[in-house]
């Protein structure tokens, strides 16, 4: 087998826990595209070319009110930023790939596949093929991404409104943020953007998470600054 089919396949292997997760949060918005009003083909197409869940879920709701094209564009913007930030993290792993990888691999680069991939790389270092493992575990996550879509699109408004798939997207979630969790600081952050999402959740417009995310960042920052002031 070689190298690079080798760093494929471990992708997919890494990738295929978290497709759980997914494949449920696929067909719910699937379903809810369909019923904002988009037509099959659109939401089909939104998955295939945006290919970012929370962007969609939100694109989909702003579609159902009426939203101007503008706050969609806007608002699929800020929502993704936190993209840049996943490829701040893996550009040391993938600086010496041509233009073509990088194009390909951007597309790819989600949530689910940056964290097996960044855990890969950190654990392995530098080697030739490793951006093989980042296709793979984003192949995975598009194909899983697409049926799933596909499914919720074809059964629209016939899944029942009790159906219990919402808990899906945080158990993804959960399962690619544990495996980080190895130093103190990074544990301090995720509890404390825990707890303070939870006392600010009635909060207006969602600035609770925003509020919780901030918290978790310094928190996280404050700790780190004082573990390497006490190494040093």
């Amino acid at each position: 087998m070689s190298e690079a089919r080798r760093n494929f396949l471990e992708g997919i292997r890494a990738e295929t826990p978290l497709l759980i997760g997914v494949f449920p949060f696929g067909m719910i918005y699937g379903a809810l595209a369909v019923n904002a009003g988009l037509s099959n083909t659109a939401a089909q197409m939104m998955s295939s070319i945006l290919f970012a869940g929370s962007s969609q879920f939100i694109t989909a709701q702003l579609v159902a009110e009426g939203a101007p094209a503008l706050v969609i564009i806007l608002t699929i913007a800020v929502i993704n930023l936190r993209h840049m930030l996943y490829s701040a993290s893996l550009a040391p792993h993938l600086k010496n790939l041509t233009l073509k990888w990088k194009v390909i691999l951007s597309y790819f680069l989600t949530d689910e596949a940056y964290a097996p991939s960044i855990l890969q790389y950190e654990k392995e270092g530098l080697q030739t093929y490793k951006h093989w493992f980042l296709l793979g575990a984003g192949f995975s996550l598009w194909f899983i991404w697409q049926t799933s879509t596909a499914i919720g699109v074809f059964l629209g408004a016939s899944l029942p409104d009790d159906l219990p798939l919402d808990f899906a997207l945080p158990l993804t979630f959960i399962a690619m943020i544990v495996p980080v969790l190895k130093k103190q600081p990074m544990i301090a952050a995720a509890l404390s953007a825990g707890i303070t999402a939870l006392i600010a959740h009635p909060l207006p417009f969602k600035l609770g998470l925003i509020l919780a995310a901030l918290v978790g960042i310094a928190v996280g920052t404050l700790l780190e600054s004082r573990y390497k002031q006490e190494a040093e």
